[in-house]
C-alpha cells in the first residue's frame, strides 16, 4: 500500500532520530491514513486513501453505502 494521500499527496516524510546521549537512527513519519468510500468530482464513487487532515477539512465528500452514483447530467 503506498503511503501517499490521494487528494493533497502528502507521503513518508523521513529523518533522524535522537536519543539523549546523541545516538542518531533513521526513523519515519508517515501521514495517518484512512480508506475511505468517496464520492468523486464525477459523481462516480470509488475508495480512496485520505489523510485525517484532508477528512477533517472537507476535503472529502464521504459517500453514504446503499446510496447509488449521481447520473452526471
Amino acid at each position: 500500500m503506498a503511503k501517499i494521500c490521494d487528494v493533497c499527496g502528502k507521503g513518508v516524510s523521513r529523518g533522524n532520530a535522537v536519543s539523549h546521549a546523541h545516538n542518531v537512527s533513521h526513523r519515519e513519519w508517515r501521514p495517518n491514513l484512512k480508506r475511505v468510500r468517496a464520492r468523486l468530482g464525477n459523481g462516480q464513487v470509488r475508495q480512496i486513501k485520505v489523510c485525517t487532515r484532508c477528512l477533517r477539512s472537507d476535503r472529502v465528500k464521504k459517500a453514504v453505502r446503499g446510496t447509488a452514483p449521481v447520473a452526471a447530467a
